[in-house]
């Protein structure tokens, strides 16, 4: 198979361009900054462009020829996941771009949608509970879901909706929680500031999360909505303890120091049934 990646050089997308490649597919790898690109260990494995996938002048044509299926990663503007341009600008360029992706034939789409979807919602949540965002991220990802879903009906292609929860590993965002645990510890910090701790989450490696998505991409007969997670609740404090263990540190944690976060709800995590029998049903076939 032959997939066109958008946001090729970003956190997921970096890791999702690999797996692909590890399972003998073909990539042809989209971001904005060739620059970055050239820094990729795979820059050599794929067939690479620099392009802005939200321009007008795209040519969208020449950009799917012979891809079999679009892995749209791209979006800009994270963290700030309570930015109203999520849905002002991204909602829309994203789903012009999918669509106009659809009308050049392509019959698979796979997209990373977000926790964030199920808002303030606490437990485990599977894909059948009921969507409910409460910030404009949330809000943006949750209606392009359901502008495509309507698409569908006028224009049928498979749909796969895989929704990230809390991903680390190389490559992320410098002010997420491990990336600046590593530089207090590096740094020979003798403490650490956070919140308590407590929030229970769902976590899971990078590496790992782009191998879930490389196996849904592959089961081209799904369609539908998918956790990708671990299924497992961690607590925060716990995931931190872990990381001090793992680098030998003795750095001390002051919690408390942070208030929890207001957009989040103290506990929830993935139902992964629907992830496991579509693993499980790869590695049968």
């Amino acid at each position: 198979m032959k997939f066109l990646v958008t946001g090729a050089t970003g956190f997921v997308g970096r890791h999702l361009v690999a797996a692909l490649l590890a399972r003998g597919c073909e990539v042809r790898a989209v971001a904005r900054n060739a620059e970055t690109a050239q820094g990729m260990p795979w820059i050599n494995d794929v067939e690479f462009v620099s392009a802005d996938i939200h321009a007008a002048e795209l040519d969208v044509v020449a950009l799917t020829d012979g891809v079999d299926a679009l892995a749209h990663l791209a979006w800009p503007g994270l963290p700030n996941y309570r930015a109203l341009f999520h849905f002002e600008h991204n909602l829309m360029a994203d789903y012009r771009f999918i669509k106009s992706v659809v009308e050049t034939g392509v019959k698979q789409v796979l997209v990373t949608g977000t926790c964030f979807e199920y808002g303030m919602q606490s437990g485990p949540l599977s894909e059948q509970t009921e969507a409910q965002p409460a910030n404009p991220y949330g809000l943006a990802k949750h209606t392009l879901h359901l502008f495509l879903q309507n698409l569908q009906q006028a224009q049928p292609f498979t749909l796969q909706w895989a929704r990230l929860f809390y991903l680390h590993g190389e490559g992320q965002n410098p002010n997420s929680l491990l990336a600046a645990l590593d530089r207090a510890i590096n740094a020979g910090d003798a403490s650490f500031n956070m919140s308590a701790g407590e929030q229970l989450r769902d976590f899971l490696p990078i590496e790992t999360a782009a191998g879930y998505l490389a196996a849904i991409a592959q089961q081209r007969e799904f369609n539908g909505v998918i956790n990708c997670a671990s299924g497992q609740p961690v607590s925060v404090r716990s995931l931190v303890e872990q990381r001090l263990r793992e680098r030998g540190a003795s750095t001390d944690l002051n919690l408390g120091y942070f208030p929890y976060p207001t957009h989040e709800p103290m506990a929830f995590w993935a139902v992964v049934e629907r992830l496991q029998q579509l693993l499980g049903a790869q590695q049968t076939s």
